[in-house]
């Protein structure tokens, strides 16, 4: 098969993968472009970087230094529905946690918070949570 025709098949499955549900996603992280310096980057994009799928919380031109993981401002690693992450300190209203919301604190090995309110940035043991 010609080159050309085999990045069309991946453009194609790129396009593709986008519509899939979060949990079919991980299943296919590879299926994801992968995350690269100088790429237009937009909101609710998915892209795999270090193995693991993010998902692009605030539109950005990619650079070095504001890989996913690195930048919880652009990016949030997406997780499987009903998988509760370790409380990560929210850069703004884009990543804030809402009403609802479960977090591990302070660590994995800690106890579950649910937030009571939302747009909630404060940690689990200043305000706005309590123990699931």
């Amino acid at each position: 098969m010609k080159r050309s025709k085999l990045l069309a098949l991946r453009a194609l499955i790129e396009k593709a993968a986008a519509s899939l549900p979060d949990e079919d996603a991980l299943d296919g992280v590879e299926l994801f472009p992968a995350w690269e310096i100088e790429r237009l980057c937009k909101v609710d994009e998915r892209l795999r970087y270090g193995g693991k799928l993010y998902r692009c919380v605030q539109a950005h031109t990619s650079q070095e230094g504001w890989e996913p993981g690195k930048t919880p401002a652009l990016w949030t690693e997406v997780a499987k529905p009903g998988e509760i992450p370790v409380w990560r300190q929210p850069t703004g209203a884009q990543d804030a946690y809402n009403k609802g919301d479960k977090v591990h604190y302070p660590d994995a090995d800690g106890p579950v918070y649910v937030s009571i309110v939302d747009a909630n940035t404060w940690a689990p043991d200043v305000y706005g949570w309590e123990l699931a």
